[in-house]
């Protein structure tokens, strides 16, 4: 079977999940498509697919081309991306939407109203159903690509279930087979790390892609900038940590540096995501931007990570979910530094104000101050855990966030081809 398969432009999460989902799909042939930050990722995870399309949508050939693979292949598969589940059904084409979000897509207008859209939606161009679809928020649109979908695969989260039922049509109408999972993650990777290599570094700090509809490495970078003045006094505020690894999307090709103090060193670097899951294994402490996916591989190898401050609303939307969590308690939050800050309560305009908030404090040597002074004592409370601590905070993670394993869910909705056992020479 040959599978397209493409992730959503936001951070380093959906395009992560993808190549979960593609490594357990390695009976077929799979052809990554899409560009910027999921290309990026892919390009460093190139074991997981048998072909890397990179299209732009800046040039004018990359639809025609886009298309021309849907044509060809037998089934699509979408992580997020609600353009790719619009151009399959175009195309005629099963397609399968992948989705680490479901609760947090805010939609604003009935869902009677989205999914009369989707019945009545074109299917001759993908011109025109993205004109017809013209009219929705881009969570709206994440929203309509579950109902056009054939199946959807859903990460298990607070308010899930609840938006789940939402998408099931009571009248039989259109909707997909929904399959709820637990962690969508690299489950063969995960299995095949040794368990007990010594750690190279005495903390990771995972910041993910960072890249998003707002953010980026050049512009609307006051979190990065904030980061790099932070890293500086990390190491000098800490002894303990004389080898840190600070790892993501801003380290890529000529990003990579190396900053040192107090004859402490840290690497910023992007790393594969095997070799991250490795240092995840292994490092004793481990801080990461508050992402689904790093947070799921973190409780699959039983370590227990400090959430750093909020990159994007997103963030916002799964510290709150988790704040009965000791993870969630424990998170670095900017309302440490300013307590009353306004956040708007929207994707996009809520993303901004964070970077508001990052270059304030950036700027402001009093609030840095601040920042400094409270960070600490986030993550002096973090190594204070016990070894029972840290195991309990595990365990409510994976209570909160459990569910079918993604192999399995995967199995039923595209069939594993079998391959027969090799006949023995005579």
């Amino acid at each position: 079977m040959r599978i397209v398969m493409g992730a959503q432009n936001c951070g380093f999460g959906p395009a992560a999940e993808l190549v979960a989902v593609s490594r357990l799909l390695s009976g077929h042939e799979r052809i990554f498509v899409g560009d910027d930050v999921a290309a990026a990722f892919a390009r460093r995870n190139a074991d997981a697919f048998d072909e890397i399309r990179e299209t732009s949508e800046t040039s004018g050939t990359a639809s025609t081309v886009l298309d021309g693979l849907l044509e060809r292949c037998d089934q699509v598969v979408s992580v997020m991306d609600a353009d790719l589940v619009v151009r399959a059904v175009v195309a005629g084409r099963p397609v399968v939407m992948v989705d680490s979000l479901l609760s947090f897509w805010q939609v604003g207008r009935p869902l009677t109203e989205i999914r009369d859209l989707c019945e009545r939606m074109p299917r001759d161009s993908f011109a025109a159903a993205d004109r017809h679809l013209g009219a929705l928020s881009p969570h709206e649109r994440v929203i309509a690509a579950h109902l056009l979908a054939t199946h959807s695969v859903v990460q298990n989260f607070p308010g899930v279930p609840q938006r789940m039922a939402e998408l099931i049509d009571p009248g039989g109408g259109m909707g997909p087979a929904m399959h709820v999972t637990g962690s969508v993650i690299d489950v063969e990777g995960l299995r095949t790390l040794p368990r007990d290599a010594e750690p190279e570094y005495d903390l990771l700090i995972n910041v993910g892609g960072f890249k998003n509809f707002l953010l980026d490495f050049d512009v609307n970078n006051d979190y990065l900038r904030l980061l790099h003045r932070w890293v500086v006094d990390l190491l000098r505020d800490w002894r303990r940590f004389a080898r840190v690894l600070v790892c993501g999307g801003p380290f890529g090709a000529h990003r990579e540096q190396t900053v040192t103090a107090a004859n402490r060193r840290a690497e910023c670097r992007f790393v594969p995501q095997r070799e991250l899951l490795r240092h995840v294994a292994s490092t004793p402490h481990h801080l990461l931007a508050p992402g689904l996916t790093a947070l799921h591989e973190s409780i699959a190898l039983a370590q227990l990570p400090l959430a750093i401050h909020e990159q994007h609303y997103a963030h916002v939307f799964t510290v709150r979910q988790l704040d009965g969590t000791l993870f969630g308690r424990m998170a670095g939050r900017f309302a440490d530094v300013l307590p009353h800050h306004h956040l708007s309560e929207d994707d996009f305009a809520g993303t901004a104000d964070l970077v508001r908030i990052a270059g304030r404090i950036r700027e402001d040597d009093e609030l840095y101050a601040r920042f400094r002074q409270t960070f600490n004592e986030r993550i002096e409370r973090y190594v204070s855990l016990t070894p029972a601590q840290r195991e309990q905070g595990v365990k409510e993670l994976r209570d909160v966030l459990g569910g079918d394993p993604i192999s399995s869910v995967m199995a039923r909705v595209i069939p594993i081809p079998h391959t027969p056992a090799a006949t023995p020479h005579e």
